[in-house]
């Protein structure tokens, strides 16, 4: 068999081989990019973050504060889907409507029981005394999503509010005139 000594085609060669420049185009770069480093640039770079100092305690307790917050307030982002959830879910007993109410009362349940576990990463000497504050938030938060479970079962007609709901616990009533006289009872 012969081999063919012919040189490859030039798209070969072209994608074997680094540009030697940037290609020069009248386009500016988009933003965030960066372009590659070269090998020199790299090492300068790695020295460079070599150099980083490590956070001191303070900054980690501003930066655990923020995250504490944040996770404070997570409830009420829910709470304006929640609520379009509950008004598309109308006010029929399905078992749609049933889960969803059953959900919307475990939830912020469970949460506030495991409130000590949540902030756990987020305690440390520096932020115990203000931990205080966002835990009250995260309960008040929670409390919201129970009053909205609490106003769908009233508009699902499973709260007790009118006097009808409770005429077993009433006494027969006794009345002090009659407009016959008892002989013809």
């Amino acid at each position: 068999m012969a081999v063919d000594a012919s040189p490859p085609p030039q798209w070969v060669t072209d994608l074997n081989s680094t540009p030697t420049s940037k290609p020069k185009s009248s386009f500016p770069d988009p933003p965030g990019y960066t372009a590659p480093l070269s090998a020199k640039q790299r090492s300068q770079s790695s020295k460079n973050a070599a150099v980083r100092q490590a956070p001191t305690t303070e900054e980690m307790d501003t930066l655990k504060m923020k995250k504490a917050w944040e996770l404070a307030i997570a409830p009420a982002k829910q709470l304006p889907m929640n609520a379009i959830g509950m008004y598309m879910t109308g006010n029929s007993l399905q078992i749609f409507s049933i889960f969803m109410v059953f959900t919307l009362f475990k939830t912020p349940v469970m949460a506030v029981l495991a409130l000590q576990r949540t902030f756990a990463p987020f305690e440390t000497p520096g932020t115990s005394g203000r931990m205080i504050g966002v835990k009250l938030v995260y309960v008040l938060m929670n409390l919201m999503m129970l009053g909205l479970g609490v106003w769908k079962v009233n508009k699902m007609g499973l709260l007790p509010t009118t006097r009808s709901d409770w005429l077993a616990w009433e006494g027969e009533r006794t009345w002090s005139e009659r407009a016959v006289p008892r002989e013809w009872l």
